[in-house]
């Protein structure tokens, strides 16, 4: 063993060798990675998580409500909501952590209540803990979970060498983990969840407490790394404009209710929109008619201004040509930027 074992506490050297000496006698169950790479390449082509009807209960609280959603291949899926809203006990029915009241879930081709073992085997996960021993370097710790994995030992090197370079973590491979800022530590915690090449990864608030810089550099490099691999992520997180930017589709969940799915742009064109307009002459018949016109929600004058709040039918040009029809002077245009923070708050307001 390394020098830096020694420096372990008793109590972790203890279960790192039980652990150890179970993955070689084979009291823990043999899924190696390989098995996950067969079974990817027969359900290539087909959704990696596929949801029906799905509901659960905590005692008489329905938790989760009649969900059903599809996760494809090779992408990152953002599923989002407030606090309690029913994220993360979705993510430990789609692991077969907890038994559905109802409905059915197949992730990674395997049914989570008949198979749970080879669907948890098959993915990788970054949820509420890292999953890392402080005071063991980077390179042990990736070494440790490589075998228990049961990647032989020349694949181990090279997958973690892979990782660890690709995180930009190779330079420092032999420092003790617990030294380390938060963003490299998971960065390592993410090179932990791939190691055995898993087609889906569960990733819980990635970037939660990383400073902007950092949490930049590890969007950047999770997308890199999911298209090169083809690996598919779903991930939960509270930063919106984070979800907007890096995920191809999104869900949005409320008191367990699915309320929105989809890409992030057809999200933005679904809901409402807001534009202002700087004008002069803003007179009562001009602002009846833009009322009733057709998309139009709301609108509000004040001095020189005019916000108007659209839906997806709202036309701008017919907005202009109507107010200019009835003596407004329009000077300014402003048409204020639609984003997936405005659509999620107008969807927990519903």
């Amino acid at each position: 063993m390394v020098g830096s074992w020694w420096f372990v506490p008793a109590t972790s050297r203890l279960r790192f060798t039980v652990l150890w000496l179970l993955a070689q006698i084979k009291i823990i169950p043999k899924f190696q990675y390989t098995i996950c790479l067969e079974q990817a390449s027969k359900v290539v082509n087909l959704p990696v998580i596929q949801v029906s009807n799905l509901s659960y209960y905590y005692g008489q609280t329905k938790a989760i409500d009649n969900l059903t959603f599809t996760v494809p291949g090779g992408s990152i899926f953002g599923f989002l909501g407030p606090n309690g809203a029913g994220k993360t006990t979705t993510i430990h029915l789609l692991l077969g952590l907890l038994k559905p009241a109802s409905g059915r879930i197949i992730v990674s081709g395997f049914d989570t209540q008949t198979q749970a073992d080879q669907v948890r085997a098959c993915a990788g996960t970054l949820l509420e803990h890292t999953g890392l021993y402080e005071r063991l370097s980077a390179e042990e710790n990736l070494e440790f979970y490589g075998r228990i994995y049961r990647m032989d030992a020349a694949r181990r090197r090279k997958r973690i060498k892979e990782l660890l370079s690709q995180f930009d973590l190779w330079p420092r491979r032999k420092e003790i983990v617990r030294v380390w800022s938060r963003g490299m530590k998971q960065k390592l915690a993410i090179a932990r969840a791939l190691l055995h090449q898993p087609r889906l990864v569960f990733l819980d608030e990635p970037t939660a407490g990383m400073d902007p810089l950092a949490a930049a550099d590890f969007r950047h490099q999770l997308v890199t790394l999911s298209r090169r691999e083809n690996i598919s992520i779903f991930l939960t997180t509270h930063n919106l404009r984070e979800a907007q930017d890096i995920c191809d589709l999104v869900g949005i969940l409320r008191a367990g209710h699915l309320v929105a799915a989809g890409t992030p742009d057809d999200l933005l064109r679904q809901k409402t929109r807001q534009i202002e307009i700087v004008g002069q002459n803003f007179n009562k018949k001009a602002l009846t008619a833009l009322e009733e016109m057709p998309g139009v929600l709301s609108v509000r004058a004040r001095n020189n201004r005019l916000k108007i709040t659209l839906n997806e039918s709202g036309d701008i040009v017919s907005l202009v040509n109507q107010l200019a029809g009835n003596g407004v002077q329009v000077h300014e245009l402003l048409n204020t930027e639609n984003n997936l923070e405005k659509v999620f708050l107008q969807l927990m307001e519903e």
